[in-house]
């Protein structure tokens, strides 16, 4: 069995998760990445390919985290590969913009779309990883949630839910896979090349970028790389953490009064 750590990442094709998987590269980790399909393939290879430049080597496999037998096909492939898996950083996430305003508009069946990936998604790989994690006695996974979590506020609020339910999933994680494994999560504000850069116009963006800048404390936001740095202090420098939410939001939420 190699020494050297095991990282999965998923949704690292763009954004926090391809953020992530560069940063624990970085730092002399594997890195298994995933992107959802053909869509996205070529900037999950791009990525891959910067984390193989930094030394690491990678593995890279189509995963929708939906599909339970996906999720457990991804954690498998990186224990055949590399016989251990380390760490997890759950990035897969998916919002609709809806005005929370506009009952009519958010339905049952987004709140179930929603849900499947950012929440049940999310549980899925733990609970594909969790045995994996447990073996190599301080296991560490990060969830990516949102300040919307905790704030009720967002794209949707169907997604704003759904990261609560997060933030909530990863206390009970936190207490059920101690004290072998430590479940920690972040909760970003409005983070420049993150989701919202997927599903927004470039003008719609522009805005909403510049919004969110003028509404934080520090009349910023922030950048994947530096959500990613935090995801690696979780999972190597905290030994003493775990059921966390740590907002990380340039102090937007100080402004929630």
């Amino acid at each position: 069995m190699q020494e050297t750590p095991v990282c999965l990442v998923t949704g690292s094709a763009t954004g926090i998760g391809a953020a992530c998987a560069r940063e624990f590269a970085h730092h002399g980790w594997q890195v298994a990445l995933s992107y959802l399909d053909d869509a996205t393939l070529a900037e999950a290879q791009a990525v891959a390919a910067e984390c193989e430049a930094a030394g690491a080597q990678t593995l890279l496999l189509p995963l929708d985290v939906r599909d339970d037998a996906a999720c457990q096909r991804f954690a498998q492939a990186a224990l055949q590969r590399w016989g251990r898996i380390d760490a997890l950083v759950n990035c897969a996430g998916t919002t609709r913009f809806i005005a929370h305003t506009d009952l009519t508009a958010l339905d049952a069946a987004e709140f179930h779309r929603t849900y499947d990936v950012n929440v049940i998604g999310a549980y899925q790989m733990v609970r594909a990883c969790s045995e994996s994690l447990r073996a190599g006695g301080h296991g560490s996974i990060v969830n990516i949630t949102s300040i919307g979590g905790v704030l009720g506020r967002g794209s949707s609020m169907a997604y704003a839910a759904s990261k609560g339910a997060l933030n909530t999933l990863t206390l009970a994680l936190a207490r059920s896979l101690a004290p072998n494994v430590r479940v920690n999560a972040i909760a970003p504000g409005f983070v420049d090349g993150g989701l919202p850069a997927r599903v927004l116009g470039a003008a719609e963006h522009a805005q909403v970028l510049a919004l969110q800048t003028t509404a934080s404390v520090l009349k910023r936001v922030s950048q994947p790389e530096e959500v990613a740095a935090l995801a690696w202090f979780l999972c190597t420098q905290a030994p003493g953490m775990t059921g966390e939410v740590l907002m990380m939001d340039n102090g937007l939420h100080l402004n929630a009064g």
